[in-house]
């Protein structure tokens, strides 16, 4: 089938450009003034069309979890977020660390209706796994506590993953920040920080950040603080916990200085039930959100569009090393996002395609959202309904 978007601007490198795009067998094979010939058209006039996002941080919760969230119910909340591809976590029942587990979850989410890919989990004894594991964005490393018993602590434990993994995403807050930079320039690889959520972080990171290190922030960390806890409790508590309004400050500070490389969900949806219990998990939702709420601080001058499709597209792309993503460009994949400026409405739990049904930013008035979500070329999510077409698998640059 080809598709052709018309009368839109899109966003190449920030530049926002008259061009309509024409699609088909799954690629952007055309960036053009002229209208051509389709099986399908979309008329984007008065809209903005920019690369799928790239959220490479959820927890789709399957298998194991999926009371909470599951790979089609995911994709469905990332498709209305306007998110084609994400990469998932590997802390589930089992936790993904071994070639089995691996290929069993590659089997349940072929139900995803957004692209895929997967980080791969560490123990004190599968190096041997993580040596053989084939086509995955990193081996991801547990420093702090966390959900699931992924947690490491023997130091030449860590020591020998860092030595034998390409890429090592890390949970690790404080000063164990400091500790994975200084073992990935021992290790000579490449280091993904997720999640950094404090001045104090940002301070390490600066200090030793160079061209394979790389920084994530979520938007709990740049939309909430400390002080939302006592209105939302538990359905605001998450790890690495909300900070002050200072930690707030230096993180949107950081994306401007060019410290943050990649804005990215930790879309870790519980239950609401589970969360009103006297031992709640730790954990929300976000990947409905994302794009409005950054869409929003946009129009409040907090940040560019150039700087959203770069966190949220470009970089995810390129750090991961993930195959014809994260650009509008003729001969990528048709992953694209066409949003609205314009549209101002309420984020509303009970409108949410997410299976827990809930977010921290219920009754948040936002202005600007993605309308319409194309994965591989096939509408996934338009005016507010899901199109269930499976998604595939990513592929990785060598």
């Amino acid at each position: 089938m080809s598709l052709l978007i018309k009368n839109g601007k899109i966003c190449i490198n920030g530049v926002i450009t008259n061009k309509n795009i024409f699609i088909q067998e799954n690629k952007i094979t055309k960036l053009t003034n002229h209208e051509i010939k389709s099986d399908k058209t979309i008329d984007a006039k008065n809209k903005i069309i920019i690369p799928g996002l790239i959220d490479s941080h959820v927890h789709f919760r399957e298998p194991g979890l999926t009371q909470k969230e599951d790979f089609l119910t995911g994709s469905m909340a990332a498709a209305a977020g306007g998110i084609t591809t994400i990469l998932d976590m590997p802390n589930t029942i089992p936790a993904t660390t071994n070639l089995e587990r691996l290929d069993e979850k590659r089997r349940l989410a072929k139900k995803s209706l957004v692209n895929y890919g997967f980080h791969f989990g560490s123990t004190d004894d599968n190096i041997a796994e993580i040596k053989k594991a084939k086509n995955i964005a990193s081996v991801k490393v547990y420093l702090d506590s966390t959900t699931g018993n992924l947690m490491l602590e023997k130091e030449n434990t860590i020591k020998n993953i860092f030595l034998n993994s390409e890429m090592v995403a890390v949970h690790a807050e404080n000063e164990n920040v400091q500790k994975t930079i200084e073992l990935t320039k021992q290790s000579n690889n490449k280091l993904y920080l997720c999640h950094i959520s404090s001045k104090e972080e940002l301070d390490y990171i600066k200090k030793g950040k160079n061209n394979r290190i790389f920084a994530e922030v979520t938007p709990h960390h740049l939309f909430l603080t400390a002080k939302d806890l006592n209105e939302l409790q538990s359905f605001a508590e998450m790890k690495p916990g909300l900070k002050t309004k200072e930690d707030q400050d230096a993180l949107w500070k950081a994306i401007s200085d060019g410290t943050i490389d990649t804005i990215a969900t930790d879309h870790a949806p519980h239950l609401k039930e589970e969360k009103l219990e006297i031992n709640y998990p730790f954990g929300v939702p976000g990947c409905e959100t994302l794009l409005p709420l950054l869409l929003n601080a946009m129009q409040q001058n907090k940040i560019t569009l150039k700087k959203i499709t770069q966190l949220c597209c470009e970089n995810p792309a390129k750090i991961f090393k993930i195959k014809n993503k994260g650009l509008i460009k003729e001969g990528y994949d048709a992953d694209l996002t066409i949003i609205d400026l314009n549209l101002e409405k309420e984020v509303k739990n009970d409108e949410l395609f997410t299976k827990c049904k809930w977010s921290p930013y219920n009754t948040w008035n936002l202005k600007g959202w993605p309308v319409t979500t194309i994965v591989n070329g096939n509408i996934v999510f338009e005016n507010g309904k899901i199109n269930k077409i499976a998604a595939k698998e990513v592929d990785y640059n060598e």
